[in-house]
Protein backbone atom coordinates (compact mmCIF):
# COMPACT_ATOMS: atom_id res chain seq x y z
CA UNK A 1 0.00 0.00 0.00
CA UNK A 2 1.33 3.51 -1.10
CA UNK A 3 2.15 5.90 2.11
CA UNK A 4 0.70 8.70 -0.30
CA UNK A 5 -2.65 8.76 1.53
CA UNK A 6 -1.31 8.58 4.91
CA UNK A 7 0.64 11.35 4.16
CA UNK A 8 -2.74 13.57 2.92
CA UNK A 9 -4.24 12.27 5.56
CA UNK A 10 -1.79 13.53 8.33
CA UNK A 11 -1.83 17.86 6.58
CA UNK A 12 -5.88 17.59 6.87
CA UNK A 13 -5.25 15.98 10.47
CA UNK A 14 -2.80 19.19 11.33
CA UNK A 15 -5.10 21.47 10.32
CA UNK A 16 -8.16 20.10 12.27
CA UNK A 17 -5.84 20.22 15.77
CA UNK A 18 -3.51 23.32 14.98
CA UNK A 19 -3.96 24.68 18.33
CA UNK A 20 -3.27 21.10 19.54
CA UNK A 21 -1.00 18.23 20.73
CA UNK A 22 -3.33 15.66 20.77
CA UNK A 23 -3.63 12.78 18.37
CA UNK A 24 -6.60 13.22 16.28
CA UNK A 25 -9.44 10.06 16.53
CA UNK A 26 -12.08 9.07 14.08
CA UNK A 27 -15.79 9.60 14.85
CA UNK A 28 -16.23 6.36 13.12
CA UNK A 29 -13.87 4.07 10.73
CA UNK A 30 -14.79 1.74 7.75
CA UNK A 31 -11.97 -1.26 7.54
CA UNK A 32 -11.90 -4.47 5.75
CA UNK A 33 -12.94 -3.89 2.87
CA UNK A 34 -12.21 -2.44 -0.35
CA UNK A 35 -12.54 1.53 -0.83
CA UNK A 36 -12.74 2.37 -4.36
CA UNK A 37 -11.49 6.62 -3.90
CA UNK A 38 -12.17 7.55 -7.46
CA UNK A 39 -8.76 9.99 -6.17
CA UNK A 40 -6.10 8.91 -9.21
CA UNK A 41 -3.38 9.83 -6.91
CA UNK A 42 -4.74 7.30 -4.29
CA UNK A 43 -7.54 5.19 -5.72
CA UNK A 44 -7.82 2.40 -3.67
CA UNK A 45 -7.54 1.51 -0.03
CA UNK A 46 -8.68 -0.71 2.63
CA UNK A 47 -10.16 1.34 5.30
CA UNK A 48 -11.22 5.26 5.78
CA UNK A 49 -11.37 7.06 9.21
CA UNK A 50 -13.91 10.26 9.45
CA UNK A 51 -13.52 12.96 11.86
CA UNK A 52 -17.54 14.85 12.11
CA UNK A 53 -18.12 15.36 8.43
CA UNK A 54 -15.04 14.89 6.81
CA UNK A 55 -12.79 12.13 5.80
CA UNK A 56 -9.39 12.09 7.88
CA UNK A 57 -8.02 9.62 5.77
CA UNK A 58 -7.64 6.62 3.62
CA UNK A 59 -5.43 4.03 3.69
CA UNK A 60 -4.88 0.24 5.03
CA UNK A 61 -6.56 -1.09 7.65
CA UNK A 62 -3.13 -0.79 10.07
CA UNK A 63 -2.34 2.68 9.37
CA UNK A 64 -6.53 3.64 9.50
CA UNK A 65 -6.19 1.52 13.18
CA UNK A 66 -4.05 4.29 14.94
CA UNK A 67 -7.25 6.60 14.48
CA UNK A 68 -9.39 4.54 16.48
CA UNK A 69 -10.15 5.09 20.54
CA UNK A 70 -13.25 3.33 22.65
CA UNK A 71 -15.16 6.10 21.23
CA UNK A 72 -14.71 5.38 17.89
CA UNK A 73 -18.01 3.45 15.86
CA UNK A 74 -16.21 1.06 13.65
CA UNK A 75 -17.94 -0.23 10.99
CA UNK A 76 -16.53 -3.80 9.38
CA UNK A 77 -16.76 -3.84 5.67
CA UNK A 78 -16.32 -7.69 5.61
CA UNK A 79 -14.86 -7.20 2.08
CA UNK A 80 -17.58 -5.37 0.44
CA UNK A 81 -17.42 -2.49 -2.01
CA UNK A 82 -17.05 1.58 -0.31
CA UNK A 83 -17.43 4.10 -2.76
CA UNK A 84 -17.96 8.00 -3.36
CA UNK A 85 -21.47 8.36 -2.27
CA UNK A 86 -23.58 8.42 -5.47
CA UNK A 87 -24.70 11.82 -7.02
CA UNK A 88 -27.88 11.64 -8.70
CA UNK A 89 -26.74 14.45 -11.56
CA UNK A 90 -30.34 15.16 -12.82
CA UNK A 91 -33.24 14.58 -11.39
CA UNK A 92 -36.39 16.29 -10.27
CA UNK A 93 -36.13 16.15 -5.74
CA UNK A 94 -40.51 16.95 -4.88
CA UNK A 95 -41.61 15.25 -8.34
CA UNK A 96 -39.43 11.96 -7.06
CA UNK A 97 -41.84 12.10 -3.23
CA UNK A 98 -45.00 13.19 -5.13
CA UNK A 99 -44.61 10.14 -7.95
CA UNK A 100 -45.00 7.87 -4.74
CA UNK A 101 -48.27 9.61 -3.74
CA UNK A 102 -50.25 8.61 -7.08
CA UNK A 103 -50.86 5.93 -9.24
CA UNK A 104 -47.45 4.22 -10.49
CA UNK A 105 -48.03 3.20 -14.19
CA UNK A 106 -44.35 2.53 -15.03
CA UNK A 107 -45.29 -1.22 -14.75
CA UNK A 108 -48.07 -1.14 -16.73
CA UNK A 109 -48.19 -3.42 -20.02
CA UNK A 110 -50.79 -2.94 -22.02
CA UNK A 111 -53.69 0.18 -21.93
CA UNK A 112 -55.97 -2.20 -19.86
CA UNK A 113 -53.63 -2.62 -16.91
CA UNK A 114 -53.58 1.32 -17.02
CA UNK A 115 -57.41 1.35 -16.94
CA UNK A 116 -57.47 -1.34 -14.42
CA UNK A 117 -55.41 0.51 -11.58
CA UNK A 118 -57.58 4.04 -12.47
CA UNK A 119 -60.49 1.74 -12.00
CA UNK A 120 -59.50 0.55 -8.58
CA UNK A 121 -58.38 4.04 -7.68
CA UNK A 122 -61.96 5.30 -8.51
CA UNK A 123 -63.88 2.95 -6.83
CA UNK A 124 -62.51 4.34 -3.67
CA UNK A 125 -62.54 8.33 -4.60
CA UNK A 126 -65.23 10.20 -4.01
CA UNK A 127 -67.01 12.23 -7.21
CA UNK A 128 -65.01 14.69 -8.45
CA UNK A 129 -61.21 14.07 -6.63
CA UNK A 130 -58.81 13.93 -9.26
CA UNK A 131 -57.26 10.34 -10.05
CA UNK A 132 -53.48 11.04 -10.67
CA UNK A 133 -50.93 9.19 -12.09
CA UNK A 134 -47.83 9.11 -14.02
CA UNK A 135 -45.26 6.39 -15.76
CA UNK A 136 -47.15 5.20 -19.02
CA UNK A 137 -45.23 4.91 -22.45
CA UNK A 138 -47.04 3.16 -25.40
CA UNK A 139 -44.01 1.83 -26.90
CA UNK A 140 -43.50 -0.54 -23.75
CA UNK A 141 -46.94 -2.01 -23.78
CA UNK A 142 -46.88 -5.94 -24.92
CA UNK A 143 -50.78 -5.67 -26.56
CA UNK A 144 -51.26 -1.78 -28.29
CA UNK A 145 -55.05 -0.66 -27.56
CA UNK A 146 -58.10 -1.72 -30.04
CA UNK A 147 -58.20 2.19 -30.42
CA UNK A 148 -55.33 4.04 -31.53
CA UNK A 149 -54.58 7.92 -33.33
CA UNK A 150 -51.44 8.93 -34.30
CA UNK A 151 -49.79 5.83 -32.05
CA UNK A 152 -51.74 7.19 -28.81
CA UNK A 153 -54.41 5.98 -26.88
CA UNK A 154 -57.42 7.80 -26.99
CA UNK A 155 -59.93 8.30 -23.95
CA UNK A 156 -62.72 6.66 -24.42
CA UNK A 157 -61.92 3.37 -22.27
CA UNK A 158 -60.42 5.42 -19.10
CA UNK A 159 -63.52 8.38 -19.75
CA UNK A 160 -65.84 4.74 -19.69
CA UNK A 161 -64.94 3.69 -16.19
CA UNK A 162 -64.39 7.43 -14.67
CA UNK A 163 -67.36 9.54 -15.52
CA UNK A 164 -67.47 10.73 -12.10
CA UNK A 165 -63.95 12.15 -11.75
CA UNK A 166 -61.14 13.61 -13.41
CA UNK A 167 -58.50 11.44 -14.09
CA UNK A 168 -54.38 12.97 -15.26
CA UNK A 169 -52.15 10.33 -15.97
CA UNK A 170 -48.97 12.05 -17.15
CA UNK A 171 -46.68 10.21 -19.80
CA UNK A 172 -43.40 8.46 -18.55
CA UNK A 173 -41.23 11.33 -20.30
CA UNK A 174 -43.16 14.10 -18.08
CA UNK A 175 -43.67 15.57 -21.75
CA UNK A 176 -46.99 14.48 -22.42
CA UNK A 177 -50.38 13.61 -20.28
CA UNK A 178 -53.32 11.61 -20.88
CA UNK A 179 -56.87 13.22 -19.70
CA UNK A 180 -60.20 11.60 -19.70
CA UNK A 181 -63.82 13.67 -20.67
CA UNK A 182 -64.14 14.84 -17.04
CA UNK A 183 -60.79 16.39 -16.44
CA UNK A 184 -61.11 18.06 -20.27
CA UNK A 185 -64.43 19.09 -19.30
CA UNK A 186 -62.83 20.68 -16.51
CA UNK A 187 -59.98 22.41 -17.99
CA UNK A 188 -62.74 24.01 -20.35
CA UNK A 189 -61.46 21.93 -23.36
CA UNK A 190 -62.86 21.52 -26.37
CA UNK A 191 -62.49 20.63 -30.44
CA UNK A 192 -61.73 24.84 -30.54
CA UNK A 193 -59.02 24.80 -27.95
CA UNK A 194 -55.82 25.59 -29.05
CA UNK A 195 -52.86 24.73 -27.96
CA UNK A 196 -50.25 27.12 -26.52
CA UNK A 197 -46.95 27.74 -28.37
CA UNK A 198 -44.65 24.43 -28.29
CA UNK A 199 -47.55 22.30 -27.14
CA UNK A 200 -49.76 20.16 -29.67
CA UNK A 201 -53.46 18.63 -28.45
CA UNK A 202 -54.22 15.56 -30.58
CA UNK A 203 -57.01 15.38 -32.08
CA UNK A 204 -58.86 12.78 -34.82
CA UNK A 205 -60.26 13.24 -38.08
CA UNK A 206 -63.33 15.24 -36.52
CA UNK A 207 -61.33 17.43 -34.52
CA UNK A 208 -62.25 16.07 -31.35
CA UNK A 209 -59.25 16.20 -28.69
CA UNK A 210 -58.53 12.12 -28.14
CA UNK A 211 -56.89 12.91 -24.69
CA UNK A 212 -52.99 13.16 -25.31
CA UNK A 213 -51.77 16.49 -24.54
CA UNK A 214 -48.08 17.62 -25.89
CA UNK A 215 -45.16 19.40 -24.33
CA UNK A 216 -47.00 22.93 -23.06
CA UNK A 217 -50.43 21.77 -24.18
CA UNK A 218 -50.26 19.84 -20.70
CA UNK A 219 -50.30 23.51 -18.68
CA UNK A 220 -54.31 23.68 -19.90
CA UNK A 221 -54.48 20.23 -18.03
CA UNK A 222 -52.46 21.19 -15.06
CA UNK A 223 -53.99 24.83 -14.52
CA UNK A 224 -57.66 22.67 -13.84
CA UNK A 225 -55.65 20.42 -11.70
CA UNK A 226 -54.22 23.74 -9.56
CA UNK A 227 -57.14 25.18 -9.29
CA UNK A 228 -58.71 21.90 -7.59
CA UNK A 229 -55.67 21.92 -5.11
CA UNK A 230 -56.18 25.53 -4.33
CA UNK A 231 -58.91 24.83 -2.31
CA UNK A 232 -56.83 23.02 -0.12
CA UNK A 233 -55.96 24.29 3.44
CA UNK A 234 -52.58 25.99 3.98
CA UNK A 235 -51.95 23.49 6.26
CA UNK A 236 -52.79 20.94 3.88
CA UNK A 237 -50.97 21.69 1.44
CA UNK A 238 -47.76 22.14 3.69
CA UNK A 239 -48.39 18.52 5.34
CA UNK A 240 -48.59 17.18 1.11
CA UNK A 241 -45.18 19.05 0.52
CA UNK A 242 -43.38 17.75 3.65
CA UNK A 243 -44.45 14.23 2.84
CA UNK A 244 -43.71 14.76 -0.73
CA UNK A 245 -39.97 15.94 0.48
CA UNK A 246 -39.93 13.01 3.40
CA UNK A 247 -40.48 10.16 0.84
CA UNK A 248 -37.48 11.75 -1.90
CA UNK A 249 -34.94 11.83 1.12
CA UNK A 250 -36.18 8.03 1.99
CA UNK A 251 -35.58 7.43 -1.93
CA UNK A 252 -32.12 9.21 -2.12
CA UNK A 253 -30.75 7.11 0.74
CA UNK A 254 -32.23 3.78 -0.10
CA UNK A 255 -30.75 4.04 -2.99
CA UNK A 256 -27.40 5.22 -2.16
CA UNK A 257 -27.79 8.77 -3.43
CA UNK A 258 -26.31 10.86 -0.81
CA UNK A 259 -26.28 14.34 -3.24
CA UNK A 260 -29.37 15.27 -5.63
CA UNK A 261 -29.39 17.87 -8.44
CA UNK A 262 -32.51 19.30 -9.10
CA UNK A 263 -33.20 19.86 -12.41
CA UNK A 264 -35.52 22.79 -11.59
CA UNK A 265 -37.63 24.03 -8.88
CA UNK A 266 -39.95 27.13 -8.83
CA UNK A 267 -38.45 29.94 -5.98
CA UNK A 268 -41.67 29.11 -3.86
CA UNK A 269 -40.22 25.44 -3.20
CA UNK A 270 -37.14 26.67 -2.80
CA UNK A 271 -37.61 28.66 -0.03
CA UNK A 272 -39.65 25.88 1.83
CA UNK A 273 -36.86 23.80 1.04
CA UNK A 274 -34.69 25.96 2.37
CA UNK A 275 -35.96 25.94 5.53
CA UNK A 276 -36.52 22.47 5.74
CA UNK A 277 -32.79 22.42 5.31
CA UNK A 278 -32.19 24.85 7.86
CA UNK A 279 -33.99 22.66 10.52
CA UNK A 280 -32.20 19.73 9.76
CA UNK A 281 -34.95 17.87 7.73
CA UNK A 282 -33.05 16.95 4.56
CA UNK A 283 -30.72 14.52 4.93
CA UNK A 284 -29.42 14.58 1.56
CA UNK A 285 -27.20 17.01 -0.12
CA UNK A 286 -29.34 19.47 -2.71
CA UNK A 287 -28.19 21.24 -5.32
CA UNK A 288 -30.81 23.50 -7.27
CA UNK A 289 -31.79 24.82 -10.71
CA UNK A 290 -34.34 27.61 -10.37
CA UNK A 291 -36.98 27.17 -12.35
CA UNK A 292 -39.68 29.57 -12.69
CA UNK A 293 -41.64 31.92 -14.60
CA UNK A 294 -38.92 34.68 -16.87
CA UNK A 295 -40.94 37.58 -15.17
CA UNK A 296 -39.65 36.66 -11.60
CA UNK A 297 -36.32 35.62 -12.24
CA UNK A 298 -34.95 39.33 -12.46
CA UNK A 299 -36.35 40.33 -8.76
CA UNK A 300 -35.56 37.04 -6.90
CA UNK A 301 -32.28 35.34 -8.99
CA UNK A 302 -29.87 38.02 -7.01
CA UNK A 303 -31.73 36.83 -3.50
CA UNK A 304 -31.91 32.99 -4.15
CA UNK A 305 -28.37 32.19 -4.84
CA UNK A 306 -26.71 30.37 -1.86
CA UNK A 307 -24.16 28.19 -1.91
CA UNK A 308 -23.06 25.42 1.14
CA UNK A 309 -25.66 26.43 3.00
CA UNK A 310 -27.16 24.29 6.37
CA UNK A 311 -23.57 22.66 6.69
CA UNK A 312 -23.35 22.01 2.76
CA UNK A 313 -27.02 20.68 2.78
CA UNK A 314 -28.18 23.34 0.73
CA UNK A 315 -27.00 24.92 -2.81
CA UNK A 316 -29.01 27.23 -5.73
CA UNK A 317 -26.62 27.27 -8.52
CA UNK A 318 -28.93 26.52 -12.05
CA UNK A 319 -30.98 28.48 -13.72
CA UNK A 320 -33.64 25.48 -15.89
CA UNK A 321 -35.04 25.79 -19.24
CA UNK A 322 -36.66 23.36 -21.68
CA UNK A 323 -36.14 24.45 -25.10
CA UNK A 324 -37.57 21.09 -26.37
CA UNK A 325 -39.63 17.92 -25.67
CA UNK A 326 -38.67 14.26 -25.15
CA UNK A 327 -38.51 11.79 -28.32
CA UNK A 328 -40.82 8.88 -27.02
CA UNK A 329 -43.61 11.31 -27.73
CA UNK A 330 -42.41 13.02 -30.53
CA UNK A 331 -41.09 16.21 -28.73
CA UNK A 332 -37.17 16.53 -29.53
CA UNK A 333 -36.74 19.01 -31.92
CA UNK A 334 -35.12 17.68 -34.56
CA UNK A 335 -33.26 19.32 -37.56
CA UNK A 336 -34.73 16.40 -40.28
CA UNK A 337 -38.22 15.00 -39.81
CA UNK A 338 -38.73 12.11 -37.14
CA UNK A 339 -38.59 8.61 -39.47
CA UNK A 340 -41.63 7.12 -38.10
CA UNK A 341 -43.56 10.84 -38.02
CA UNK A 342 -42.44 12.74 -41.27
CA UNK A 343 -44.88 15.78 -40.44
CA UNK A 344 -43.00 16.27 -37.29
CA UNK A 345 -39.97 17.98 -36.48
CA UNK A 346 -40.88 17.99 -32.76
CA UNK A 347 -41.21 20.57 -31.00
CA UNK A 348 -39.59 24.14 -29.64
CA UNK A 349 -41.05 24.54 -26.38
CA UNK A 350 -39.37 27.96 -25.33
CA UNK A 351 -38.62 31.15 -27.62
CA UNK A 352 -34.66 31.14 -28.12
CA UNK A 353 -35.24 34.81 -27.11
CA UNK A 354 -36.12 33.32 -23.68
CA UNK A 355 -33.24 31.42 -23.76
CA UNK A 356 -30.75 34.50 -24.97
CA UNK A 357 -32.76 36.36 -22.08
CA UNK A 358 -32.09 33.81 -19.35
CA UNK A 359 -28.28 33.47 -20.76
CA UNK A 360 -27.64 37.02 -19.75
CA UNK A 361 -29.47 36.82 -16.14
CA UNK A 362 -27.08 33.53 -15.19
CA UNK A 363 -24.11 35.78 -16.28
CA UNK A 364 -25.39 38.60 -14.48
CA UNK A 365 -25.99 36.90 -11.18
CA UNK A 366 -23.49 34.00 -11.65
CA UNK A 367 -25.72 30.87 -12.26
CA UNK A 368 -25.19 27.75 -14.64
CA UNK A 369 -27.68 27.89 -17.16
CA UNK A 370 -28.76 24.38 -17.45
CA UNK A 371 -30.89 24.37 -20.58
CA UNK A 372 -32.76 21.17 -21.25
CA UNK A 373 -32.14 19.84 -24.81
CA UNK A 374 -32.94 16.51 -26.74
CA UNK A 375 -32.47 16.65 -30.34
CA UNK A 376 -30.51 17.59 -32.28
CA UNK A 377 -31.95 21.04 -33.54
CA UNK A 378 -32.54 21.96 -29.77
CA UNK A 379 -28.71 20.93 -28.88
CA UNK A 380 -27.39 23.55 -31.89
CA UNK A 381 -29.44 26.06 -30.99
CA UNK A 382 -28.55 25.80 -27.19
CA UNK A 383 -24.88 25.74 -28.16
CA UNK A 384 -25.02 28.70 -30.05
CA UNK A 385 -26.26 30.98 -27.41
CA UNK A 386 -23.69 29.35 -25.13
CA UNK A 387 -21.17 30.12 -27.43
CA UNK A 388 -22.65 33.84 -28.30
CA UNK A 389 -22.80 34.53 -24.46
CA UNK A 390 -19.44 32.93 -23.70
CA UNK A 391 -17.91 35.16 -26.40
CA UNK A 392 -19.67 38.29 -25.46
CA UNK A 393 -18.95 37.93 -21.42
CA UNK A 394 -15.48 36.69 -21.74
CA UNK A 395 -14.35 34.47 -18.26
CA UNK A 396 -10.59 32.70 -17.54
CA UNK A 397 -12.21 30.41 -15.64
CA UNK A 398 -14.90 28.09 -17.04
CA UNK A 399 -18.84 28.59 -16.59
CA UNK A 400 -19.66 24.79 -17.07
CA UNK A 401 -22.75 25.69 -18.15
CA UNK A 402 -25.32 22.16 -18.97
CA UNK A 403 -26.94 20.80 -21.72
CA UNK A 404 -29.27 18.78 -19.47
CA UNK A 405 -29.53 15.24 -21.38
CA UNK A 406 -27.72 16.52 -24.92
CA UNK A 407 -29.49 12.25 -26.49
CA UNK A 408 -29.58 12.88 -29.82
CA UNK A 409 -26.96 15.17 -31.38
CA UNK A 410 -25.15 16.01 -35.36
CA UNK A 411 -21.76 14.69 -35.48
CA UNK A 412 -20.86 18.39 -36.20
CA UNK A 413 -21.86 19.52 -32.89
CA UNK A 414 -20.22 17.14 -30.66
CA UNK A 415 -16.94 18.55 -30.85
CA UNK A 416 -18.39 21.80 -29.48
CA UNK A 417 -19.24 19.86 -25.85
CA UNK A 418 -15.41 19.78 -25.57
CA UNK A 419 -14.37 23.14 -26.99
CA UNK A 420 -16.79 25.04 -24.77
CA UNK A 421 -16.66 23.47 -21.86
CA UNK A 422 -20.47 22.71 -21.37
CA UNK A 423 -21.07 19.85 -19.37
CA UNK A 424 -23.58 17.20 -20.54
CA UNK A 425 -25.79 16.20 -18.18
CA UNK A 426 -26.92 12.67 -19.33
CA UNK A 427 -28.49 9.58 -18.27
CA UNK A 428 -27.70 5.95 -18.40
CA UNK A 429 -30.64 4.23 -18.15
CA UNK A 430 -32.18 6.83 -20.46
CA UNK A 431 -30.03 5.14 -23.55
CA UNK A 432 -31.49 1.57 -22.73
CA UNK A 433 -35.02 2.53 -22.15
CA UNK A 434 -35.13 4.72 -25.03
CA UNK A 435 -33.71 2.41 -27.19
CA UNK A 436 -36.95 -0.03 -27.98
CA UNK A 437 -38.12 2.89 -29.90
CA UNK A 438 -34.99 5.28 -30.68
CA UNK A 439 -34.54 3.56 -34.27
CA UNK A 440 -38.17 3.91 -35.34
CA UNK A 441 -38.06 7.80 -34.24
CA UNK A 442 -34.40 8.48 -36.33
CA UNK A 443 -33.25 5.47 -38.29
CA UNK A 444 -29.74 3.75 -38.16
CA UNK A 445 -27.74 6.44 -39.42
CA UNK A 446 -29.13 9.40 -37.43
CA UNK A 447 -28.86 7.07 -34.25
CA UNK A 448 -25.48 5.17 -34.94
CA UNK A 449 -23.56 9.16 -35.18
CA UNK A 450 -25.28 11.02 -32.29
CA UNK A 451 -27.78 8.74 -29.78
CA UNK A 452 -26.06 8.61 -26.53
CA UNK A 453 -22.60 9.03 -27.86
CA UNK A 454 -20.79 9.33 -24.20
CA UNK A 455 -17.65 8.46 -25.46
CA UNK A 456 -17.26 10.88 -28.52
CA UNK A 457 -17.99 13.51 -26.21
CA UNK A 458 -15.43 12.42 -23.84
CA UNK A 459 -13.08 11.97 -26.30
CA UNK A 460 -14.26 15.75 -27.38
CA UNK A 461 -12.87 16.69 -24.01
CA UNK A 462 -16.38 17.41 -22.46
CA UNK A 463 -17.58 16.40 -19.07
CA UNK A 464 -20.00 13.74 -19.14
CA UNK A 465 -22.83 12.97 -15.89
CA UNK A 466 -24.78 10.95 -15.00
CA UNK A 467 -28.76 10.09 -13.18
CA UNK A 468 -31.92 9.12 -13.88
CA UNK A 469 -34.49 12.10 -14.50
CA UNK A 470 -36.26 10.49 -11.83
CA UNK A 471 -38.91 9.91 -11.23
CA UNK A 472 -38.67 9.73 -15.49
CA UNK A 473 -36.79 6.33 -14.74
CA UNK A 474 -36.39 4.47 -11.02
CA UNK A 475 -33.63 6.67 -9.20
CA UNK A 476 -31.57 3.28 -8.67
CA UNK A 477 -28.12 4.20 -9.66
CA UNK A 478 -27.34 0.62 -10.08
CA UNK A 479 -29.29 -0.11 -13.15
CA UNK A 480 -28.34 3.27 -14.61
CA UNK A 481 -24.59 2.09 -13.88
CA UNK A 482 -25.56 -1.52 -15.82
CA UNK A 483 -26.72 0.81 -18.53
CA UNK A 484 -24.15 3.05 -18.82
CA UNK A 485 -21.12 0.45 -18.51
CA UNK A 486 -23.23 -2.29 -20.86
CA UNK A 487 -26.02 -0.60 -23.08
CA UNK A 488 -27.73 -3.99 -22.68
CA UNK A 489 -31.44 -4.18 -24.08
CA UNK A 490 -33.87 -6.73 -21.79
CA UNK A 491 -33.32 -8.60 -25.25
CA UNK A 492 -29.62 -8.94 -24.58
CA UNK A 493 -28.71 -6.50 -27.65
CA UNK A 494 -26.31 -3.81 -27.11
CA UNK A 495 -27.29 -0.67 -28.14
CA UNK A 496 -24.07 0.62 -29.95
CA UNK A 497 -21.81 -1.09 -27.98
CA UNK A 498 -18.69 1.43 -29.14
CA UNK A 499 -20.31 4.07 -26.63
CA UNK A 500 -20.79 2.11 -23.46
CA UNK A 501 -18.21 3.31 -20.82
CA UNK A 502 -15.70 0.96 -18.48
CA UNK A 503 -16.61 0.87 -14.74
CA UNK A 504 -14.31 3.24 -13.66
CA UNK A 505 -15.84 5.92 -16.16
CA UNK A 506 -19.10 4.97 -14.94
CA UNK A 507 -18.29 5.15 -11.56
CA UNK A 508 -16.69 8.74 -11.80
CA UNK A 509 -20.00 10.16 -13.89
CA UNK A 510 -21.69 9.23 -11.11
CA UNK A 511 -19.37 10.85 -8.44
CA UNK A 512 -16.96 13.26 -9.48
CA UNK A 513 -17.84 14.26 -12.69
CA UNK A 514 -21.22 15.29 -11.09
CA UNK A 515 -19.61 17.14 -8.45
CA UNK A 516 -17.47 18.92 -11.21
CA UNK A 517 -20.46 19.47 -12.68
CA UNK A 518 -22.10 21.80 -10.03
CA UNK A 519 -18.63 23.22 -8.71
CA UNK A 520 -18.59 21.31 -6.36
CA UNK A 521 -15.67 18.91 -6.54
CA UNK A 522 -13.36 20.45 -3.95
CA UNK A 523 -15.54 19.12 -1.51
CA UNK A 524 -17.35 15.67 -2.76
CA UNK A 525 -16.84 13.51 -5.21
CA UNK A 526 -14.14 11.37 -4.13
CA UNK A 527 -13.33 9.84 -0.93
CA UNK A 528 -9.81 12.08 -0.06
CA UNK A 529 -8.38 13.28 3.36
CA UNK A 530 -10.33 16.80 3.85
CA UNK A 531 -13.55 16.23 1.83
CA UNK A 532 -16.88 15.69 3.27
CA UNK A 533 -17.83 11.73 4.20
CA UNK A 534 -20.48 10.94 1.86
CA UNK A 535 -20.13 7.33 1.34
CA UNK A 536 -22.24 4.67 -0.20
CA UNK A 537 -21.06 0.57 0.72
CA UNK A 538 -22.99 -1.93 -1.52
CA UNK A 539 -23.16 -5.44 -1.32
CA UNK A 540 -21.34 -6.75 -4.19
CA UNK A 541 -18.53 -5.11 -6.24
CA UNK A 542 -20.02 -3.51 -9.12
CA UNK A 543 -16.21 -2.71 -10.31
CA UNK A 544 -15.34 -6.79 -10.81
CA UNK A 545 -18.41 -8.74 -10.72
CA UNK A 546 -20.35 -10.41 -13.77
CA UNK A 547 -22.34 -8.11 -15.56
CA UNK A 548 -25.41 -9.92 -14.56
CA UNK A 549 -24.69 -8.99 -11.16
CA UNK A 550 -24.30 -5.63 -10.94
CA UNK A 551 -28.08 -5.02 -10.63
CA UNK A 552 -28.33 -7.67 -8.07
CA UNK A 553 -26.46 -5.78 -5.72
CA UNK A 554 -27.70 -3.99 -2.99
CA UNK A 555 -27.02 -0.52 -0.88
CA UNK A 556 -25.92 -1.84 2.86
CA UNK A 557 -25.36 1.20 4.07
CA UNK A 558 -25.77 5.17 2.47
CA UNK A 559 -23.37 7.39 5.11
CA UNK A 560 -24.11 11.25 4.61
CA UNK A 561 -21.46 13.38 6.84
CA UNK A 562 -19.92 10.64 8.75
CA UNK A 563 -23.68 9.49 9.96
CA UNK A 564 -25.35 6.38 8.59
CA UNK A 565 -28.37 7.59 6.93
CA UNK A 566 -29.32 4.50 6.11
CA UNK A 567 -28.61 0.69 6.72
CA UNK A 568 -30.43 -1.98 5.13
CA UNK A 569 -29.83 -4.67 7.75
CA UNK A 570 -31.23 -2.88 10.30
CA UNK A 571 -34.40 -3.84 11.59
CA UNK A 572 -37.29 -1.74 10.32
CA UNK A 573 -39.26 -0.04 13.75
CA UNK A 574 -42.53 -1.49 14.04
CA UNK A 575 -45.75 -0.02 15.97
CA UNK A 576 -45.91 -0.33 19.98
CA UNK A 577 -47.68 -3.00 20.93
CA UNK A 578 -50.66 -1.83 22.51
Amino acid sequence: MRCLPLFLSTIFIFSLVANSQAQPFADLVLRGGKIVTVDPANPQGEALAVAGDRILAVGTDQEISKFINPQTTILELDGRLATPGFIEGHGHFIGTGQSKMMLDLSTAESWDDVAEQVQTAVAVAPPGEWIIGRGWHQEKWNVKPERLYDGYPTHDKISAISPNNPVLLTHASGHMCFANDFAMREASISGNTEAPAGGEILKDENGTPIGIFRETAQTLLSGAYASSTAKQSDKDRDRLAERAVELAVKECLENGITSFQDAGTSFANIAMLKEMAEQGKIDVRLWIMVRDHLALMEDNLARTKISRHADNFFTVGGIKLSLDGALGPHGAWLLLPYEDLPSSEGLNTAPLETAQTLAALAIKHGYQFCVHAIGDRANREVLDIFEASFEKNPSIMPRRWRIEHAQHLHPDDIPRFGQLGVIASMQGIHCTSDAVFVLQRLGLRRSEEGAYVWQKLMQSGAVVTNGTDVPVENINPLASFYATVTRKLKDGTEFFPDQKMSRAEALKSYTLDCAYAAFEEDIKGSLEAGKLADITVLSKDIMTCPENEIQDTKIDYTIVGGKVAYDRMKPKSKPASK
